[in-house]
């Protein structure tokens, strides 16, 4: 039986494997970001926008979706929660350093948007 070969800039782990889906930090990317409303709530906290109600107000998100959302991106380090309140309980959301290195291709998709994708 012979061993997996490493992988060349051309392939991904799992090409030899007929059907294996191909491997790579795209696709572990999207994993953590992949989601419209990921996305939506890191372009909101990088514009500053901080609280629960405005960030659900600018992105349009359920607020399950949104809270589920904020959970995810928090546990893959991409922010971070702070409380500003005890009565009620409130919180703000920062960009940690993970979230900051998003903010290139948020412009990106931004500029492709404006010339590939423009509102109808």
């Amino acid at each position: 039986m012979s061993s997996p070969t490493r992988p060349t800039p051309d392939q991904g782990y799992g090409l030899d494997v007929p059907g294996a889906p191909r491997v790579c930090s795209i696709a572990n990317a999207l994993g953590v970001l992949g989601d419209r409303y990921s996305l939506l709530i890191l372009r909101e906290i990088r514009l500053g926008v901080r609280r629960f109600s405005d960030i659900r107000s600018n992105t349009g998100a359920p607020r399950d979706t949104l809270t589920n959302r904020l959970r995810d991106l928090e546990n893959a380090g991409v922010i971070e929660r702070r409380q500003y309140s005890e009565r009620p309980p409130r919180d703000e959301y920062f960009l940690t350093a993970a979230g900051n290195a998003i903010g290139p291709v948020l412009g990106a998709l931004r500029e492709w948007g404006d010339q590939f994708a423009p509102p109808a």
